[in-house]
């Protein structure tokens, strides 16, 4: 069972500290005041990054941020994909890290598996979308959530090396290892319990 916590509204600190993260926070309040249900387009860089991938690989990684690791920021879910909230900068520093870590290239032979996607980052100069502040329904209008939602004005956000570290865990946990040699494609199978 996952230790994850899963909180599906926004408080009002929550809400304050994401809508800081635009050019017009009071504008951003001022909407969701009148449509609490709805998502928001939220510039990156500034109060947050978001590191973003498939949804199975983002919830092993947030597993093993919360399971194994120091917890995570908000994370939401937002069209099939995981949005991990991190600190400014991430988006910067994280592909450098994953390239370091040979990421891509250990699905050729190094023992990672085609099955490890990239990781999308999303810093100054990017935006992305929120989901609303209050379930009340919308997540299945729009398909977006939150999985971890954002509950304090000043909320602890992981850095590119905590989410390098949660990736990697989550790498190793999603490849299966087999002992047995791959499968000849072309050979014949042969039942051999039933021989006399």
């Amino acid at each position: 069972m996952s230790s994850t916590p899963h909180i599906s509204d926004v408080t009002t600190d929550g809400a304050a500290w994401l809508a800081s993260a635009g050019t017009y926070p009071r504008s951003t309040l001022a909407l969701w005041e009148e449509r609490p249900d709805a998502p928001v387009v939220l510039p990156c860089g500034s109060a947050f990054d978001v590191v973003s991938a498939p949804a199975v690989f983002g919830r092993r990684m947030l597993d093993r941020l919360w399971e194994e690791g120091p917890g995570s920021g908000p994370v939401a879910e937002f069209r099939g994909r995981t949005l991990l909230f991190a600190a400014p900068g991430t988006a910067q520093r994280l592909p450098s890290l994953l390239e370091w870590e040979e990421w891509g290239a250990r699905g050729r032979g190094g023992g990672r598996t085609d099955a490890v996607p990239p990781l999308l980052c999303h810093g100054t100069g990017d935006a992305v979308t929120v989901p609303a502040l209050y379930d009340a329904g919308a997540a299945a209008r729009t398909g977006s959530r939150w999985l971890v939602a954002p509950d304090t004005r000043h909320p602890w956000l992981p850095g590119p090396e905590v989410l390098l570290w949660a990736a990697v865990r989550a790498a190793r946990a999603a490849v299966r290892i087999s002992i047995s040699p791959p499968d000849d494609q072309g050979a014949k199978v042969y039942d051999v319990s039933r021989r006399r």
